[in-house]
């Protein structure tokens, strides 16, 4: 059963709901959600903080590190007496603290397999119960692994990635837009780490920040979402820039 908003929700919310774009029946969708985070990294501590704020009634983190020195810079959801933590543990204590009404779940499991049929069900069932997956990972092997089971599992995602002073973004709805898959198609991505590459800290939260925006609106269905379109930012030019997907790509998983 759908929940509604208690009067205190109202006026938390309020500056969101004056939104016409939003109003109740939005605020509502977000308090309804459950959102799947893969990766509590820098991208996935920015996405969950702003979700978390914002009202969502559930979320689901997964990862399985631990806090390090090195994580400080950019994951801003932890402090200093977190090092040493689980990653989704410390995530939910600071996340509860922010917002008591959202219902937390965390899976302390790397999300990783050869294929989609050995992945833990528990993993699996996350995915199945969510309604927008945001992939915050940092690899292709992952990445890869997210889209198929989102698109077998019929479930939006919202992939996002940063390295050096570049962050890309790109989402997938099915049925509605091609897959993750379909970008891939059309070049190899490099599997470097932050560790080798750097990474500019604002950087990582800023794509966080937004893939928590996306996801927002697609379950508020907004009619402006860039589907079918690889968004970049260049900290370095100050620039966005759209992709279109070319047609014809010829992607194997979703046929497009």
């Amino acid at each position: 059963m759908s929940k509604s908003l208690t009067h205190q929700q109202a006026m938390r919310y309020n500056r969101h709901i004056v939104l016409p774009k939003v109003d109740l029946d939005g605020q509502e969708a977000l308090l309804n959600a459950n959102i799947c985070i893969i990766g509590i990294g820098g991208l996935g501590t920015a996405a969950a903080t702003n979700l978390c704020a914002s009202g969502v009634g559930s979320l689901t983190l997964i990862d399985h590190d631990t806090v390090e020195a090195t994580n400080l810079p950019r994951q801003t959801l932890f402090s200093e007496q977190d090092v040493g933590t689980n990653k989704v543990e410390a995530a939910k204590a600071r996340l509860t603290a922010i917002n008591s009404d959202c219902d937390i779940t965390v899976i302390a499991e790397p999300f990783s397999a050869p294929s989609s049929t050995q992945l833990s069900p528990v993993l699996k069932q996350a995915i199945e119960r969510a309604d927008v997956v945001l992939d915050c990972t940092d690899n292709t092997n992952s990445r890869d692994l997210v889209n198929l089971l989102c698109f077998k599992l019929n479930t939006p995602l919202v992939s996002g990635a940063a390295i050096r002073f570049e962050g890309q973004l790109f989402v997938a709805i099915p049925g509605e837009s091609r897959c993750y898959a379909c970008l891939r198609t059309l070049f190899e991505s490099p599997d470097l780490s932050c560790v080798e590459a750097g990474i500019f800290s604002p950087v990582v939260n800023i794509v966080g920040t937004y893939q928590a925006m996306l996801a927002m609106q697609v379950l508020m269905d907004f009619d402006s979402i860039p589907k079918n379109t690889l968004m970049t930012f260049d900290a370095l030019s100050h620039e966005w820039r759209n992709w279109k997907l070319p047609k014809g790509v010829d992607c194997e998983l979703c046929a497009c």
